[in-house]
């Protein structure tokens, strides 16, 4: 059999839900990729593990690595990932070795287990059927500006990772964005002994002063359900017009974005 490049889930806090299937492939692997070596070193000495051998594995790291790791994999050896906490490859180093090794021989594979952003969407309250993770919004800029302009017309629930330096920020910026009145489940220090949710509006969602790792889930923009009149159509196939489009292709623009029939919406065209 190939050798095989492991996503370890590691606790995003209570150090209980370290799985033991976890254990088993941290003992086994001929290389443990980490972020931090103390940190992950006390991991495994609280479950009494002494791994092989081990190798920063960061943002900065990461591309650097990938040698040395394929190296591991073709002399036959398993390699384990994990991040501080938490799942490795979402918002954490280890999407990079995962593109490298899919384009090899040898098998990629995971141990599921903690995910911050899992945890607060299911304890949240809000839609889970549909969700969208985003990770960490940027810090500042244009790019800050369109992320929370896609957040805001989203109509899935959307889920936010978030420092405490800049948890309050982040909170005011989506309350200009979203609107003060939508819905926001602020988590905090998930697993731990000061676990803390609080359940509001992005208005008035107080989380007093910001300690530990953050959380925001985001209810969805609400859907217009009010049908659209032709008096409606004909507006909007105006404006498209007025841009540039031929009626054709103002026509297909229209119907694409209200989901009414093509030909319908042509039929509008005459009047235009």
């Amino acid at each position: 059999m190939s050798a095989t490049l492991w996503l370890v889930a590691t606790p995003i806090g209570n150090l209980g839900d370290l799985q033991p299937r976890a254990l088993e492939v941290l003992a086994a692997a001929d290389l443990v990729c980490c972020e931090d070596t103390r940190r992950t070193g006390l991991l495994l000495h609280h479950a009494g593990i002494k791994a092989k051998r081990m190798a920063v594995c960061n943002e900065h790291t990461e591309h650097d690595l990938i040698d040395r790791v394929l190296g591991v994999l073709d002399g036959g050896g398993d390699v384990a990932v994990v991040s501080d906490a938490g799942t490795p490859g979402v918002s954490d180093p280890g999407e990079r070795l995962v593109r490298a090794v899919v384009e090899t021989p040898h098998a990629v594979s995971a141990v599921p287990g903690p995910s911050a952003a899992i945890m607060a969407v299911t304890i949240s309250g809000l839609d889970t059927s549909r969700f969208v993770f985003d990770g960490f919004l940027p810090r500042k800029g244009r790019e800050r500006a369109e992320r929370l302009a896609d957040v805001a017309s989203e109509r899935r629930t959307t889920v936010l990772y978030e420092a405490p330096h800049r948890a309050l920020k982040t909170l005011a910026d989506l309350a200009e964005a979203c609107g003060p009145d939508r819905t926001v489940v602020v988590t905090r220090e998930l697993t731990k002994l000061h676990e803390e949710v609080v359940r509001g509006c992005l208005g008035a969602s107080d989380i007093g002063a910001p300690r530990g790792e953050y959380v925001f889930v985001i209810e969805g923009a609400p859907v217009d359900d009010t049908p659209l009149t032709d008096d409606d159509l004909q507006s909007l196939l105006t404006e498209a017009i007025a841009s540039g489009m031929s009626k054709r292709d103002a026509a297909a623009h229209v119907a694409k974005e209200t989901g009414r029939s093509k030909r319908d919406i042509y039929q509008l065209t005459l009047g235009v």
